[in-house]
């Protein structure tokens, strides 16, 4: 049987939140716990738009705090589907932080989570393929399988030698 499909736009989550001192540390800067929920809230909404069922998350790589969010700037959240496997799927969220009076806009940070499509048991089921159209869906589709194993190597679920798409950085052919 045939996986259905879908676009990667199709899962696309945008959330914005203007920075209210409630959201910030003792510098008046978003605090980044507060970041990583609202990260695991929209990666969490565009894979259930993607699978069309609950999920759980699996994984997050790493998120580098590059800049700092200021009280009273607007954050905007990006998140959409990169690539599906059977029943996970990876999904890229990109944060940024606008100072609409000022018109300034910078990208705060970035990271790829993992989440799985369960049914109402907690059993994982199966995921619709993604499908990129643009440039940049394409590349990060393609990356995924270079992200994915390592996530499972750096994990312990699989062994260097079993890390299809990193066999040539952990065993080089010789010349």
């Amino acid at each position: 049987m045939e996986r259905k499909k879908k676009f990667v736009k199709e899962s696309l989550v945008l959330k914005s939140e203007i920075l209210l001192p409630n959201d910030t540390n003792t510098i008046n800067n978003l605090m980044g716990g507060r970041l990583m929920h609202w990260m695991d809230i929209v990666g969490g909404v565009s894979a259930q738009r993607h699978s069309q069922s609950l999920v759980v998350t699996a994984s997050v790589d790493n998120i580098s705090f590059s800049r700092a969010i200021p009280l009273g700037n607007v954050v905007t959240l990006e998140a959409k589907v990169t690539r599906a496997f059977n029943t996970s799927m990876e999904v890229y969220i990109v944060v940024w932080s606008e100072d609409i009076p000022s018109g300034q806009k910078f990208k705060s940070n970035s990271a790829f989570f993992t989440y799985v499509a369960v049914d109402k048991n907690g059993q994982p089921i199966a995921v619709p393929e993604a499908m990129p159209e643009t440039d940049e869906e394409k590349a990060l589709f393609k990356g995924a399988l270079h992200r994915r194993d390592l996530r499972l190597l750096l994990a312990g679920r699989i062994k260097p030698e079993d890390a299809t798409d990193l066999k040539t950085i952990f065993f080089p052919e010789k010349p």
